[in-house]
C-alpha cells in the first residue's frame, strides 16, 4: 500500500462551496462563491485527490451542479473523486467523460448494489459508507437504512469496488475528531484490495498523525482521509497536513 493521500474537500450547493455540520442542511456555511477556484487552490497546494460532492443531487438524486463538478475536474491537474446524487448508470458515465477519475456511490450502494457491481468492471467506484453510530444513512444522509457499515462493507468485498469512503455522520464538520475505532474495524473487515478513505472530524494536525498511524488487523493501513471544515477554518495548510500523512506515505 503506498500510504495516505490527502483529500481535499469541494462542497457544492448552489454552485457555491460550502460546508454542512453534521450533515444537516440547515446548518450551512458558505466559504468560496467559486468551487472551481477554491479547487484549484487546494491542488496547487499540494492535494493528492479533490473531492467533490453535489449536495443538492445527494438530496435529489440527480446530479445538480454537474457542470462545476465537470468544472473542477477540468480546471486541476490532480486526480477529482465526486459523488452526491449519482443513482443511475448514465449519471456516472457521465463525470467519468467529464474527467472525474472515481465516482462514489451512497444511496444506489444500498438501493442498487447491482449498479455498482457493472460499472466497478470498466470504472473506479467507491462506495460511501455514511453511518450514525454505526448504521448507514442514505437520500442525503436524511434516512436510515437498517444496514450496518460492516455489513455493507463485507456485500461488497469481491466485486471489484476501488474504494470504501468512510463518514461518521455525527462527527462530520464538527472538528471534534475522527471515529478511529469505527474506522480500525472497517480495515478489519474490508477485502485487502479496497482503499479505506477516513471521512468526517479532523480538526487538527494530530488527527492527521493518528489516522497516519492506525493500523487494521495484519498491518493494514488508511489509503487517505478527506479534510474539509479545518481546511477553510483555517486550522492549519493543505501543505501542514500533507506533512503529517508523510511519514504513513513513507513507510507505506
Amino acid at each position: 500500500m503506498s500510504g495516505m493521500d490527502l483529500y481535499c474537500a469541494v462542497d457544492v450547493r448552489g454552485g457555491r462551496c460550502v460546508r454542512l455540520r453534521q450533515g444537516d442542511y440547515g446548518a450551512e456555511t458558505v466559504y468560496d462563491d467559486d468551487p472551481v477556484a477554491r479547487a484549484t487552490a487546494m491542488a496547487e497546494a499540494g492535494a493528492g485527490w479533490i473531492h467533490v460532492v453535489d449536495l443538492d443531487g445527494a438530496r435529489t438524486g440527480r446530479p445538480e451542479n454537474a457542470a462545476v463538478v465537470a468544472a473542477i475536474a477540468a480546471a486541476v491537474d490532480v486526480p477529482v473523486q465526486a459523488g452526491g446524487g449519482v443513482r443511475t448508470a448514465e449519471a456516472a458515465e457521465a463525470w467519468f467523460a467529464a474527467g472525474v477519475e472515481r465516482v462514489v456511490l451512497g444511496t444506489a450502494a444500498l438501493h442498487n448494489p447491482g449498479l455498482v457491481r457493472r460499472l466497478a468492471r470498466s470504472h473506479r467506484i467507491a462506495v460511501g459508507l455514511d453511518a450514525r453510530a454505526g448504521e448507514v444513512a442514505v437520500e442525503g444522509w436524511l434516512e436510515g437504512s437498517d444496514r450496518s457499515v460492516l455489513d455493507v462493507a463485507r456485500s461488497f468485498a469481491a466485486d471489484g469496488v476501488d474504494a470504501f469512503v468512510v463518514t461518521e455522520i455525527s462527527r462530520d464538520g464538527t472538528l471534534d475528531g475522527p471515529d478511529v475505532e469505527g474506522l480500525a474495524a472497517v480495515l478489519d473487515e474490508a477485502s485487502a484490495d479496497i482503499d479505506v478513505i477516513a471521512s468526517g472530524g479532523v480538526g487538527q494536525l494530530d488527527d492527521l498523525r493518528t489516522l497516519a498511524g492506525l493500523e487494521g488487523r495484519g498491518g493494514r493501513r488508511l489509503s487517505g482521509v478527506i479534510v474539509g471544515t479545518a481546511l477553510y477554518e483555517r486550522r492549519f495548510t493543505v501543505a501542514e497536513a500533507t506533512a503529517a500523512l508523510a511519514p504513513a506515505r513513507e513507510g507505506g
